[in-house]
């Protein structure tokens, strides 16, 4: 009898693609490494349509690869998940360093995009790519515009604290600036020590009672009492100030945009079909809930595995074994710095305001382990147990639940 299974099976190719802003670099390269396709090309849907119906011609079975998974590769992932494409994302970070075992000794965008294609080949620990549903992608950019402005936000206080460091260092040690919106708000009307002494303390208070601010007595009370600290006028004192205002104005208007950001974020994630679930969990709200959505696509099927998400999120030790020595292990150096920051923080919060969480706290405490080291063995145990009440599509509660859960 005939075998014809080898004549009708196709053999898998592997796409890899160095994105860029106007232009990518796609490369094909078959099971041996044989390249079967280099080609750039421009950032354009009809092109990127080509190159895709190209690429599909030479094998059905095709694992696509990028380096970016967003900004000017949006379109190119776009394009693949509508086409049903197996795609896998490969940080820069991993081709610069993989690049360096590959001949040539020159970075191009042909030789990145083989890297990338030939990683894809040859390693099986590459995360698939999930471009999630609207509400996933709508928060993806609303988190990230709400880190840039408290970016923005933190950059804008420091140059603030300095400025007011030059010329008047007693009023820049009064207030927290970055908590205090009194004290920014004072900074609009009065920067300077004769300033405020010639305002006086009952036309301070009348001032400051206008605008509204909370304890305007004891707020008046600490600018004069830095007033009173220094009578010396410091050259440059005049457009300092100016400069004072500006910067005061403008973190009070990032602190306005935050909170509309805010109330956009939590509105869209109360959408979310997980939203009642993970908001469930102790620690977690609309925001941290948010951002977890927006870096995971709030599909669980992309992970495979609770592991498989600790590892992105850097709470699952890698091994750093050596010779005779075994079982040394340390946090991965390639994973997501904010998904940790969203398990850690809630973690934190967890262990003050939940028993099940506080009594796990202590319990680490009392083996040994440091605080930092006792949140990050909570924040590890809660996402397990997060991702068993997103599986099972169940609230969290107290007692036997929230247990098996945590060991699933």
């Amino acid at each position: 009898m005939h075998d014809t299974s080898t004549e009708a099976h196709v053999p898998e190719i592997w796409a890899g693609t160095d994105a860029g802003k106007a232009h990518h670099h796609c490369v094909v390269i078959d099971a041996e490494g044989r390249r079967l396709l280099s080609r750039r090309v421009a950032n354009d849907e009809t092109e990127l349509l080509k190159l895709i119906s190209d690429v599909l011609e030479l094998g059905d079975e095709v694992t696509w690869a990028i380096d970016l998974n967003a900004g000017g590769a949006a379109l190119l992932i776009a394009l693949l998940v509508i086409h049903d494409q197996r795609l896998l994302y490969i940080p820069g970070r991993t081709v610069h360093h993989a690049s360096g075992s590959y001949r040539g000794d020159g970075k191009t965008d042909a030789k990145d995009a083989f890297v990338i294609a030939d990683q894809a080949r040859m390693r099986r620990d590459l995360h698939p790519m999930q471009t999630g549903d609207e509400v996933a992608v709508d928060l993806r950019i609303l988190t990230a515009r709400r880190y840039d402005l408290a970016a923005d936000r933190t950059r804008a206080i420091n140059r603030l604290r300095a400025q007011l460091l030059e010329y008047f260092p007693a009023l820049e040690r009064a207030f927290d600036y970055s908590r205090s919106k009194a004290g920014l708000l004072l900074l609009t009307g009065h920067q300077t020590p004769a300033a405020l002494r010639r305002t006086g303390k009952n036309r301070l208070v009348t001032w400051l009672k206008n605008r509204k601010v909370r304890g305007a007595e004891g707020v008046a009370a600490t600018a004069l009492e830095a007033a009173e600290a220094q009578y010396t006028a410091v050259p440059g004192e005049k457009l300092a100030a100016a400069m004072v205002v500006k910067l005061a104005r403008e973190v009070m208007a990032l602190d306005e945009e935050i909170a509309e950001t805010d109330r956009l974020i939590e509105g869209r994630f109360r959408e979310h079909r997980h939203a009642e679930v993970i908001t469930s969990l102790p620690g977690i709200g609309p925001l941290l809930g948010a951002e977890f959505i927006a870096l995971t696509g709030g599909d669980m099927d992309a992970f495979g595995t609770p592991d498989r998400l600790a590892g992105v999120a850097g709470l699952a030790p890698v091994p750093k074994d050596s010779g005779r020595v075994s079982g040394n292990l340390h946090r991965p150096r390639r994973y997501s710095r904010r998904l940790l920051r969203v398990f850690y923080l809630s973690a934190q919060v967890a262990a003050r305001c939940c028993p099940v969480s506080k009594t796990f706290y202590d319990r680490k405490r009392a083996e040994g382990k440091g605080h930092k080291q006792a949140i990050l063995a909570l924040a590890r145990r809660r996402l397990n147990v997060l991702w068993a009440l997103i599986r099972d599509r169940r609230t969290f509660t107290l007692g036997a639940p929230a247990t098996e859960a945590a060991a699933a």
